[in-house]
């Protein structure tokens, strides 16, 4: 399995659609064999989508993302936790030990005509 967290800086970029990096994380036996840091592929919102999908991401981990953008991965097979903050490698800690949720509801409304992110969309 390979799980995706949204990336800046060592923690969870929040802002899903903005994202530049994202970090891939390798899983065998519930453990993190490898991980690696890569760009966005010069994508942005739905585009990222078929982006991760081609990287093989079956979950990701973010923090703000709208609800169409959930609707696309869920499309493509990606199961999201959206609403996520701080350490990246703590958030994947947290999955594995069965501590986060996924959800298909947005946590970054700006898309749809509103402004309210939850988890601190930096625009």
């Amino acid at each position: 399995m390979i799980i995706a967290t949204t990336y800046w800086n060592g923690e969870i970029f929040q802002h899903f659609g903005h994202t530049q990096q994202f970090k891939l994380y390798e899983i065998e036996d519930n453990k993190v064999v490898s991980s690696r840091v890569i760009d966005n592929g010069g994508a942005g919102h739905e585009a990222l989508t078929v982006y991760l999908k081609n990287l093989g991401v079956s979950k990701l981990i973010c923090g703000g993302v709208g609800g169409g953008a959930i609707m696309a991965l869920g499309r493509m097979g990606i199961e999201t936790y959206p609403g996520n903050s701080g350490d990246s490698d703590k958030a994947v800690e947290a999955f594995l030990a069965g501590n986060l949720s996924s959800s298909t509801d947005p946590t970054c409304g700006h898309h749809d005509g509103g402004h309210s992110c939850q988890g601190g969309c930096h625009h």
